[in-house]
């Protein structure tokens, strides 16, 4: 626990503790209407479940929200950019490689298990894969202590070893940048996490057209023979060391109609949320009734202000500030993705285009992960809003040198 509270901490810590005056990213306004929905919820809901876990629930926020107004207050160029991206590269791909290591060498790289899984809260044989051998495992965890974990690795080894392949000179960095490909979806393959397999697909998919968009058919044909080499080579290992169960979940995919797909696997709660839980909490339905704020400090005195069980991103907005807060965290995250896509298409911006069209297409893919997890209630969420933020700010930094002076990017 103190070590997942840690990362958060970090976060406020750094929006306290860093005074500069900030530049203006468009998300902000979003952002704050967000937070005073959070605000108004804690002060006037009548089913807040206590007030610790409604407090906590309202500083996560904050923290996940925190690097839009802390980032934008520091002083950043393309140097900055390109460290922020190399530091998230290089973890997760040592965190895949680290996958990699438990499904050969289960006895000697697992980790210890979350406290919460060893105790049977979220445990269970669907944590369990069966290799080709025969051998149960876990699934690959990387540098977690959740089995699976190595997918989301998995996820930001392809997409930033894409980036760094398509964007770097240097022939050594770019070939690290390549090899990190196979590595992570070998990950996302064993660790039978389709919805992250998708959401990786479609950041790919995204990511060539803005080439297209942007006429860089060499780069687009580089990545598209890239992603056809590194997808098949991949898939090729992980069936081999995986086998049938493997196979098996991948096929899952294909089975049926993609409507029926989507709805057997995280469409329902999408449904659930839509038909039933709408109606009952337009305003939403109280702080810190689900999650592990709920389970860290919740309180089961009051049945009216039980735990409610959410899966997808969608319901828990839904729960913490109803339509309002669906409305306003949507209107944060479509005004990110505008700015970059500002960035993406600015001429006197071109050093930054290509990055951005790497963050453009993480953004869609982020959106993507909303309907099948928490993200923004996440360390991830939290990320999103740096690697947005750190953008937009390297780009009010670079024009303003180009020009000589800054009024914003035009939107």
């Amino acid at each position: 626990m103190p070590i997942r509270v840690g990362a958060f901490a970090l976060s406020l810590g750094l929006l306290v503790g860093v005074r500069q005056t900030g530049i203006k990213h468009p998300a902000k306004p979003w952002a704050i209407a967000v937070l005073c929905i959070m605000a108004l919820e804690l002060f006037w809901h009548p089913h807040l479940n206590s007030l610790p876990a409604g407090v906590a629930q309202c500083l996560m926020y904050l923290a996940i929200l925190a690097p839009l107004f802390w980032v934008s207050r520091l002083p950043l160029n393309l140097n900055s950019l390109r460290g922020l991206v190399f530091l998230l590269w290089g973890f997760h791909t040592l965190s895949s490689g680290m996958g990699v290591l438990q499904t050969y060498y289960s006895d000697v790289f697992q980790f210890v298990l979350s406290t919460k899984i060893q105790a049977g809260v979220f445990g269970g044989d669907h944590l369990m894969i069966q290799l080709a051998n025969g051998k149960m495992i876990h699934r690959p965890m990387g540098l977690t202590d959740i089995p699976g974990g190595a997918a989301k690795s998995g996820f930001y080894a392809v997409l930033l070893g894409t980036g760094i392949a398509l964007q770097e000179r240097r022939f050594i960095v770019r070939l690290m940048g390549i090899g990190s490909i196979p590595i992570g979806l070998f990950c996302i393959y064993l660790s039978q996490v389709r919805s992250i397999l998708v959401s990786t697909l479609i950041c790919l998919i995204v990511l060539a057209f803005t080439l297209l968009y942007q006429k860089r058919f060499l780069r687009l044909t580089a990545l598209l023979g890239g992603m056809a080499l590194g997808i098949s080579v991949a898939l090729s290992w992980a069936l081999n060391i995986g086998g049938e169960a493997t196979s098996d979940r991948l096929s899952s995919l294909f089975a049926d109609r993609l409507d029926q797909v989507v709805y057997q696997n995280r469409g329902y709660f999408l449904e659930q949320t839509l038909t039933d839980l709408l109606s009952q909490y337009p305003l939403g339905a109280g702080l810190g009734r689900w999650g592990m704020i709920n389970d860290y400090f919740g309180s089961t005195v009051n049945p009216l202000t039980a735990p409610i069980w959410v899966e997808i991103q969608w319901t828990g907005w839904l729960l913490d500030g109803g339509v309002p807060l669906i409305l306003a965290y949507c209107g944060a995250i479509a005004m990110a993705c505008y700015a970059v896509w500002a960035i993406m298409t600015n001429p006197t911006l071109k050093p930054l285009q290509l990055w951005a069209s790497v963050v453009f297409a993480y953004n869609v893919g982020a959106i993507a992960l909303t309907f099948n997890n928490s993200l923004f209630l996440s360390q991830s969420g939290m990320e999103f809003w740096l690697l947005n933020a750190v953008l937009f700010a390297v780009a009010h930094q670079l024009q303003k040198q180009q020009m000589g002076w800054f009024s914003g990017i035009k939107l």
